[in-house]
């Protein structure tokens, strides 16, 4: 174990975890942070609770309207961990990001894309609402779904994802549904 799987287990706080993710170059904090098993997604979630505010900019820095920007991800799921949440800012003068859930072939296939509406929630976390769902999307993006068409009513249906910052390229997030919390985390890594 090292790096940041390290600092987490030894009981790190919230400013050295993100100052040695904010050091690190963009190749080793994307290979640190998809190696995070999901017990030590769990302890960053509370780690950093309160730690950092986190905003929608955090999530599109600097892009033009309809620009993907794409967060590599692991959950903790006991298949298909690996995956990406894609966002982009709205055409229109919106308080909310727009986005999709990137998935290896065959969850596209069966499940479909999971498109969300990001939203800020509270004094410092984003919440990634898959009940709704964006009104448009850039054309490279895959063909808006119904969450209830095919498998997708079982992963994305009233789900909503709680986003916290780690670090200037580094979230985490925890899944609930009908506003209770899952036991399923996700670390997330800006590229």
């Amino acid at each position: 174990m090292s790096g940041v799987a390290e600092l987490i287990s030894r009981g790190a706080d919230a400013q050295a975890l993100a100052a040695h993710l904010d050091a690190a170059t963009e190749a080793q904090r994307l290979q640190e942070t998809l190696a995070l098993s999901s017990k030590l997604q769990a302890q960053l979630f509370d780690r950093v609770q309160d730690a950092f505010s986190m905003t929608l900019d955090d999530l599109t820095p600097k892009r033009s309207a309809l620009e993907p920007v794409a967060h590599e991800g692991r959950n903790s799921l006991p298949a298909f961990r690996y995956f990406a949440k894609v966002f982009c800012r709205p055409d229109v003068e919106s308080p909310e990001r727009w986005g999709y859930n990137r998935n290896p072939p065959i969850v596209a296939r069966t499940v479909g894309p999971g498109y969300f509406v990001a939203v800020a929630h509270g004094r410092n976390e984003l919440l990634v609402d898959y009940t709704l769902t964006p009104p448009r999307k850039p054309e490279s993006w895959p063909a808006i779904r119904h969450k209830h068409e095919k498998l997708s009513r079982f992963v994305y249906y009233g789900t909503q994802d709680v986003l916290r910052k780690v670090s200037q390229h580094v979230t985490i997030g925890r899944a609930r549904r009908a506003g209770r919390w899952m036991d399923n985390w996700f670390v997330l890594c800006r590229t």
